[in-house]
């Protein structure tokens, strides 16, 4: 009997991985599911491609990475369409996500020899005799196991700074989304023809756990933070180091001198762009009460127009079918529990759409609150004061992202926030800056991507000594005298007993 497929779901056919439109059923590619052997040949194989990469040096990386840039540039409505096909994402934020991720490619590719080039570290007096040299050096291979929800952005703020430090790397794109990784790897050998430095393997979780026991020198994870233990688990049998990006549960604070337009115009792109589908995603508001009712309006009357469709509208389909049973439930038990639908509620749930959602006076122990959604819906909670936001903001495990509103303290504030990152009077607008490093902290993650953090991320520090002159201060070493000894005792005292 042959398997009938919900729109949406992956679906495995005579070994081979079918990616189906979350709209329409449309099949988006067929590609081949990988066994545990065809990771490790897959690993093998760019593990000899890699020693050729790191060979071509900063410069002829920078050189073809950024032809690669270029091609992207040229046929990015080519790629949105298929983004949008297959993950049901509206092709304007298809496009807003691939510009953002061909400008982190620019940077990476642009900045890795300043980053991670050799470079002279100064000594201090006791080892005067020896200069200090430090240098970055690839791991090798990288692997990437990417997400759906941004399945361009979030695997190149990886595989981009990977491949701009020297690795080779190995994509294993969401089982959601396989048809735009592999195109991200066809477009790459287009103009990286000579070797096999960036490639995939296609399946469901445990081709996951396969390249993680592969041999690879690092993992690059985002994902569900239930599923990023499940990786540093399988990495941790092998002592591969692991970079997670988990979930989250996003906090806009509005404090009382905000500039009220401007708050609920970013509360309703950060909160509802990509259905809600967005680790970064505000999910949770936190106005300070005399301006609580005016934001209110504000939000609603902005979520209230936006459009919810396949085709041409501000929203699109739920991408994992089973989603949606999870924001049927928070919204259910947000109401359950004394909370208003001031805008949505449960009859927005119209699989595979859910429409734009604002709840209030939702009890802070809700699954709303305290789980992620993952959906186009916001709580708004009224609060004494900034302080109070703050705390509430802070009391989940979570510690990804985050925004502030207002004037004289919003920095201030933002500084105060148990995250990774934060914007002051804008939302998500730092996973755009190239300059900057992007990761979490508890249950949302560790370790970074982007900026000259994530260039390093992707490389080892190698720290070289050399020796110049004879030891004034001969220390370590069996030829020391007792006088050597009582110099060095006199010189310590003399420079750091004060």
């Amino acid at each position: 009997m042959t398997a009938v497929q919900v729109p949406g779901t992956p679906l495995i056919e005579a070994g081979q991985l079918v990616s189906t439109s979350p709209a329409t059923g449309a099949e988006a590619g067929r590609l081949p599911v990988a066994s545990d052997a065809d990771v490790r040949r897959a690993v093998e194989r760019a593990r000899a491609a890699g020693e050729w990469w790191a060979g071509l040096g900063f410069t002829g990386r920078r050189a073809r990475l950024l032809r690669w840039r270029a091609l992207l540039a040229k046929r990015i409505e080519q790629l949105a369409e298929l983004v949008h096909v297959e993950g049901g994402k509206p092709v304007a934020d298809a496009i807003v996500e691939i510009v953002t991720a061909i400008e982190h490619i620019d940077w990476a590719a642009r900045n890795a020899a300043r980053v991670l080039g050799p470079r002279r570290v100064r000594s201090r007096l006791i080892l005067a005799e020896f200069s200090g040299h430090l240098e970055y050096q690839p791991y090798g291979v990288v692997g990437v196991i990417g997400p759906w929800n941004y399945p361009v952005f979030t695997p190149i703020g990886s595989a981009a700074y990977a491949l701009a430090a020297g690795n080779a790397v190995v994509l294993k794109p969401s089982e959601y989304t396989p048809a735009t990784g592999q195109w991200l790897v066809d477009s790459f050998a287009e103009v990286v023809p000579e070797q096999p430095v960036f490639t995939t393997v296609h399946g469901l979780g445990d081709v996951g756990a396969a390249l993680c026991r592969s041999g690879v020198g690092k993992v690059a994870f985002t994902g569900s933070t239930a599923t990023a233990r499940k990786v540093m688990a399988a990495c941790a049998e092998t002592l591969t180091p692991v970079l997670i990006e988990g979930g989250g549960k996003d906090a806009m604070i509005v404090d009382s001198d905000a500039d009220l337009d401007a708050a609920a115009e970013a509360c309703v792109w950060g909160g509802m762009t990509n259905a809600g589908q967005t680790c970064i995603g505000i999910e949770r508001v936190y106005a300070v009460d005399p301006v609580f009712d005016a934001f209110v309006d504000k939000v609603v009357t902005r979520a209230g127009r936006l459009t919810v469709g396949p085709e041409g509208t501000d929203i699109g389909p739920i991408t994992m079918p089973g989603q949606v049973d999870v924001i049927r439930r928070h919204i259910d038990a947000a109401i359950a529990s004394g909370g208003r639908a001031v805008l949505g509620g449960p009859d927005a749930v119209q699989p595979p759409y859910v429409h734009p959602t604002v709840l209030v006076d939702v009890p802070e122990e809700s699954a709303a609150v305290r789980e992620e959604t993952f959906g186009p819906t916001l709580t708004i909670s009224r609060v004494r004061d900034a302080d109070e936001a703050v705390t509430r903001a802070n009391a989940l495990p979570y510690g990804l992202g985050g925004s502030v509103f207002g004037r004289r303290r919003a920095v201030a504030i933002a500084r105060r926030l148990r995250s990774g990152m934060a914007s002051v009077n804008s939302s998500l607008t730092f996973a755009g800056m190239s300059t900057l490093p992007f990761g979490g902290v508890g249950d949302s993650g560790f370790g970074r991507i982007h900026g000259e953090d994530g260039l390093r991320e992707f490389a080892r520090a190698k720290a070289i000594t050399r020796r110049r002159a004879r030891s004034l201060l001969p220390s370590m070493t069996f030829e020391r005298t007792p006088t050597d000894v009582a110099r060095l005792v006199k010189v310590i005292k003399t420079m750091y007993g004060r």
